[in-house]
């Protein structure tokens, strides 16, 4: 029997995984909540997502075959299925933003533990739901990204660091994160999940190199660590008009830096390396073409985030 409501539930909770909800959520937290936690869960977001993507190119294991199994998802049908990204992103954000945020922000530790709980259970079922993952891919996605947490949370803060004040940090940045994703790509037939693991890298590079420059140029500074515990200030109707105006504007501005940077990128890089562009959707599945422009587009959109969309901010009075 097919529930409307299950339905509707589980496509929420899968889209809790995709870029729709990243390019939303990421961009309303630093905005408007707290640029500190939101350069930490990216850093923690990055590395998930890229041990994710490479372990589900080692294991090489298929999507669950259809029938038995009824798939309500096909997106993704190209890419492998273990572990489950979803489940290991669904894990680790909710889990992270608890870890970081309790003790800096004033709130009962009972709240963040209930919505971290219920966020991961509603990704994690459902994979299993729309037909894209076994249970097996889920568990084993929930268990990994707890192990990348274990590993990676005590040290996110020396990476925000080194990420802010080191001299030459963005040129490490840039080069670790374009190295990371040439060598992890031994892909036999081509996947949505090199592109995806570009693009995650290419957003990282840009978030910490926008850091980077915020900071060289005194901007957007974290608060003092007398003014902890932050409190959450009252919702008046001018502070939530003010945040939704924020993420709209600044939504459209990442929106549009992606199209131009798409617009410029893919041509050249098929000139470059002399692929032939008539047929685009061809010609981007090229890993010549795919990687530069998933690098710099989203580089570039990570970057907008940080840097170029709170200057606009400040420049029209919104900060």
């Amino acid at each position: 029997t097919r529930s409307r409501f299950l339905y509707y539930l589980f496509s929420l909770g899968t889209e809790l995984g995709n870029e729709l909800f990243y390019i939303l959520f990421f961009p309303f937290c630093i905005w408007n909540v707290d640029a500190w936690l939101g350069r930490r869960l990216i850093i923690i977001w990055v590395w998930v997502m890229y041990l994710g993507q490479c372990t589900k190119d080692v294991i090489r294991w298929p999507r669950p075959a259809s029938p038995p199994v009824v798939k309500l998802e096909v997106f993704y049908n190209s890419e492998y299925s273990m572990p489950s990204t979803h489940a290991m992103s669904g894990t680790a954000i909710p889990l992270a933003l608890l870890l970081l945020s309790y003790g800096r922000w004033q709130y009962p530790f009972m709240f963040g533990l209930i919505l971290a709980f219920c966020w991961c259970s509603l990704v994690c079922c459902s994979r299993i739901y729309m037909g894209m993952h076994s249970v097996l891919d889920v568990i084993a996605g929930f268990l990994y990204a707890i192990l990348i947490l274990v590993v990676f949370h005590p040290i996110v803060d020396l990476i925000d660091n080194f990420n802010l004040t080191y001299k030459y940090a963005p040129l490490i940045i840039i080069s670790l994160h374009l190295a990371l994703g040439i060598f992890s790509f031994t892909l036999d037939t081509w996947s949505t999940s090199r592109g995806d693991t570009a693009q995650i890298l290419g957003c990282g590079a840009g978030v910490a190199c926008g850091s980077h420059v915020n900071y060289i140029l005194g901007l957007q500074l974290d608060p003092p660590p007398h003014t902890l515990p932050l409190s959450l200030s009252s919702l008046t109707v001018t502070v939530f008009g003010k945040a939704i105006l924020r993420l709209l504007i600044g939504v459209i501005v990442l929106l549009l830096t992606k199209v131009a940077m798409k617009k410029a990128t893919i041509p050249l890089a098929c000139k470059i390396f002399r692929i032939p562009h008539e047929d685009v959707r061809r010609a981007r599945q090229c890993m010549e073409v795919e990687l530069p422009y998933r690098y710099i587009t989203y580089g570039m959109v990570g970057f907008s985030l940080m840097f170029i969309v709170p200057c606009l901010f400040h420049f029209i009075g919104l900060s």
